[in-house]
């Protein structure tokens, strides 16, 4: 597309200052990963000073674990929401749905129709002044001064029309917030007391809600940050498998904008490629559990048809 010179660049043409920062993006982003780490730091003090709470070498293992179990949910929201609700690579059962809202509210990636909303700008003004996040003007923004400065013309548009005909799309958007708020704060208030009730070991917990958190905040920017900036500039391999185990496959940016309606972002075959791009290995493994069909794939990433002999 030729770029229009009389379009302003996004991150200029938006208003920055406290007063129109959104704060909901600035809790998810900043705020909430920063209460993580100050809840992993106190309840390792807490457990160093006090002699009457034990904390166990095996408590470290289970946080890793769980710090890896929570970027490995929030992916698997958000392959799905970007490769099948957003670029419509094939179609969802209704339990899918319900899978991929669920795991998209732990992501904390806000409402649905914001999310398609912006990334269809993004597809239609890649790396142009109407790029809601354009490295090339400022990578900052692109990471997060997009999500914290909000153009509200943009927060006023409706739901996509191919989505409308989801139920779960529609429920989640409406009762977003009281999703975020029994996901994030119910729940954990729930395993505490019944810890605390049963004469469990509370610090443990808070160690494993904690790494969650964590967790959630290392997989939300390394897809801000790996896919926004770094998945449009020139970055060694080595670089993008590592932010593709992060983000799922996501940050393999490489042929995306090429053919935007792939279920994958690496070639059908080949175990490294399944490892690596695991959104695209979930979505396959769906469609033999009938949790999704029609999937489309991209020419270049399907086995070369045997040749036939004469």
């Amino acid at each position: 597309m030729t770029p229009d010179s009389s379009i302003i660049a996004r991150s200029e043409a938006i208003l920055k200052s406290w007063r129109t920062l959104d704060w909901p993006s600035v809790f998810s982003a900043i705020i909430y990963p920063a209460l993580g780490v100050l809840a992993l730091s106190a309840a390792i003090i807490v457990g160093l000073a006090l002699e009457g709470i034990a904390l166990h070498w095996w408590y470290a293992p289970l946080a890793i674990v769980s710090t890896g179990l929570a970027i490995f949910i929030c992916n698997m929201g958000i392959g799905p929401l970007h490769r099948v609700l957003q670029h419509r690579a094939g179609q969802l059962a209704v339990p899918a749905q319900v899978m991929v809202m669920i795991n998209c509210v732990i992501a904390m990636q806000g409402r649905f129709k914001d999310w398609v909303n912006y990334h269809t700008q993004h597809h239609h003004w890649s790396d142009q002044a109407g790029d809601p996040h354009n490295p090339h003007e400022s990578k900052l923004w692109a990471w997060v001064g997009w999500l914290l400065w909000r153009d509200q013309q943009d927060l006023e548009r409706p739901l996509a029309r191919w989505l409308e005909r989801y139920s779960v799309i529609r429920f989640h958007d409406k009762h977003f917030i009281w999703l975020y708020l029994v996901v994030h704060l119910l729940v954990p208030l729930i395993a505490y007391a019944v810890t605390w009730a049963l004469g469990g070991p509370v610090i443990l917990v808070a160690i494993l809600h904690a790494s969650l958190v964590i967790g959630r905040a290392i997989q939300f920017h390394a897809t801000t940050l790996g896919v926004n900036v770094f998945g449009h500039l020139k970055t060694p391999k080595w670089f993008d498998y590592m932010l593709a185990f992060l983000t799922g496959g996501e940050a393999l940016h490489g042929h995306h904008h090429d053919f935007p309606r792939s279920a994958l972002h690496l070639p059908k075959r080949g175990i490294w490629n399944r490892i690596v791009d695991y959104n695209g290995t979930a979505l396959l493994v769906m469609t033999k559990l009938r949790l999704a069909k029609d999937l489309k794939i991209a020419p270049q990433f399907l086995p070369a048809p045997v040749p036939v002999r004469s």
